[in-house]
């Protein structure tokens, strides 16, 4: 039994790895935050689920509006997203853009719990409905680091 958990963690782990390749933001002005980010399997984000693809994720050039975050298709011709967020600490900032997932196993697609950008201690966390807050709250959460 134990055998089986350890496999199914590392299984978990390695799927969550290959979900999430990010590319550089090609953008000069690192006030709004962009980065590009492809997923290879379907996430939740408050409100929807995102197919496999690539996104860009944004902050609106508004200050005082930083509490959004803006969700693009790969060339921001499509706005599929505009979510609420709150301020997300963590102890170390790194080189790389991170997300964190809660993996709920069958019941769904990984859903994005929060997004730092690259050398940030102070990140975003997504805001989703009580009730799948409730459902959030006991899932596995994982963080990946994307690489360069």
């Amino acid at each position: 039994m134990k055998r089986a958990t350890i496999v199914a963690s590392f299984a978990s782990i390695l799927f969550l790895l290959a979900v999430l390749i990010v590319a550089p933001a090609a953008h000069a002005d690192e006030a709004n935050q962009e980065t590009k980010v492809t997923f290879s399997q379907p996430v939740q984000i408050p409100g929807r689920v995102l197919p496999a693809g690539t996104y860009v994720f944004v902050l609106p050039s508004e200050v005082t509006q930083h509490y959004l975050v803006r969700i693009f298709n790969a060339d921001r011709t499509e706005l599929f997203a505009t979510v609420f967020t709150i301020s997300a600490e963590r102890p170390q900032a790194t080189g790389n853009t991170a997300f964190t997932f809660a993996d709920r196993g069958s019941a769904g697609p990984e859903a994005i719990v929060t997004w730092f950008y690259p050398g940030d201690t102070i990140g975003h966390e997504f805001l989703y409905p009580k009730q799948a807050e409730k459902e959030l709250a006991s899932a596995k959460l994982v963080t990946v680091v994307a690489g360069k």
